[in-house]
């Protein structure tokens, strides 16, 4: 049995399709959704990922309002930057890229930004209402997780979901999204961590494998039950073409789990293109909760 591929590009490009209707219909209002991405300093990897989200804003027909700061910004400027975006009704989401440079509080600048205007879904407001199951915004990587599993067709009622990884960008959100009351969730829900000892005495219960501690080739096929559902939300670089693009792997040894698997996300091509379809969906939906 080789496991079937879960498409996230092709997923992607199906949300994605579904939002340009939308936003026709908000321009016909007289709304332009538009999203405000700041990028403090110029680590490679942060550059990469704004102007891939800059780029989709522009097919997508999104405003896209882009402000590169210098690294040696200071904290209450990038702060004085923030408020004038919370106050500018043209921007419906703010994208703070992180890493921060270190003399910046990350937390400090993330919690800045008006909690109807967080399209990352990363301030304290939306993760409460996240946990109490009245999310506005999701947390894109969780989010795009979750419409894997629903387009997919893979049933997370009742069935055992284990994530292996605890951060708050992913491991968390996710737990927290599919133990709600609600379609696409209803699980029982396992997360297992650096400290949890024999993980996959955990990991070979799992119905549905998350994968997200950072680790390449992590989890291998003795730790998985035969025709379980595997997400790979691992994105390491494992080294670097003759041309000089990054080789990825992610947390799951894909070769060897997809023998074992019913169904595997890829790395790339999995969840990665997901997260930037569900920051385009919050900043769709953060315009049309705008009109209220």
């Amino acid at each position: 049995m080789t496991a079937r591929i879960i498409d996230g590009k092709q997923t992607a490009e199906e949300i994605k399709g579904e939002l340009k209707l939308r936003i026709e219909t908000l321009k016909r209002q007289g709304i332009t959704p538009g999203l405000a991405t700041v990028l403090v300093g110029d680590d490679p990897a942060s550059s990469v990922y704004v102007n891939i989200k800059i780029k989709t804003c522009e097919k997508l027909g999104i405003a896209s309002f882009h402000h590169h700061l210098p690294a040696t910004t200071s904290q209450p400027e990038l702060l004085k930057l923030v408020n004038e975006l919370n106050m500018d009704a043209s921007v419906h989401g703010i994208l703070v890229q992180v890493p921060l440079p270190p003399h910046i509080n990350e937390t400090q600048v993330l919690l800045s930004i008006d909690p109807k205007k967080d399209v990352d879904g990363f301030h304290p407001f939306n993760v409460g209402k996240m946990v109490i199951g009245e999310a506005d915004f999701l947390p894109c990587t969780p989010a795009g997780i979750q419409q894997l599993l629903l387009r997919g067709g893979y049933e997370t009622d009742g069935k055992h979901v284990v994530i292996v990884g605890r951060s708050n960008i992913v491991g968390k959100p996710i737990a927290n999204i599919l133990v709600q009351k609600q379609r696409g969730a209803n699980a029982t829900v396992t997360i297992c961590h650096s400290r949890t000892p024999d993980i996959g005495e955990y990991t070979l219960k799992a119905d549905i494998l998350i994968a997200a501690i950072g680790k390449p080739g992590f989890i291998t096929a003795g730790m998985v039950k035969p025709g379980a559902i595997v997400i790979d939300v691992g994105t390491n670089q494992v080294g670097t073409t003759s041309e000089g693009k990054s080789i990825l792997a992610g947390d799951v040894a894909f070769e060897e789990v997809k023998e074992k698997a019913a169904a595997i996300t890829p790395v790339p091509g999995g969840v990665g293109p997901m997260t930037i379809a569900m920051l385009m969906a919050n900043t769709v939906k953060a315009a049309e909760l705008s009109k209220a």
